[in-house]
């Protein structure tokens, strides 16, 4: 059986940082930051026999808008509906079921995301990204 919880007292960060710093979207991310994003996120583990066996957040403005990020099960979970249980579980909570907007990014779980609900963006020109390097310079 699988215990899902947003207790952050329950998360096992050691576990947490190794997954996220082996994944294609965060390679050796630091566990610094790794506790920092967790302090700012609603959080979701995944247990099994008090074990961690998964982790997903949210970032939101618990208003309008929620990013969903860092999904992931430990492979010996993986197929067994834990992933879609913890996005299940958000997008549930009382506090971000009535978000007007919830977005994600994925190389690799399209089909996951899409029967809960997500579907590729309509104007994919319409939203814009800033990443890390030189500030642009601003005309005064």
């Amino acid at each position: 059986m699988i215990d899902l919880s947003t207790d952050k007292s329950r998360l096992q960060i050691d576990r947490i940082h190794g997954w996220l710093a082996s994944t294609y979207w965060s390679p050796g991310v630091a566990r610094d930051l790794v506790e920092r994003a967790i302090a700012g996120s609603t959080c979701v583990g995944a247990y099994r026999d008090g074990v961690q066996i998964g982790f997903a957040r949210a970032i939101t403005d618990g208003a309008t808008f929620a990013w969903l990020a860092d999904v992931f099960v430990e492979d010996s979970a993986r197929g067994a509906g834990v992933g879609r249980a913890m996005v299940s579980h958000l997008l549930a909570l009382p506090d971000l079921a009535g978000l007007r907007r919830w977005m994600l990014a994925t190389r690799d779980a399209h089909d996951l995301y899409a029967r809960l609900g997500f579907a590729p963006l309509d104007k994919v020109a319409d939203y814009m990204v800033r990443r890390p390097g030189p500030a642009p310079e601003v005309a005064a």
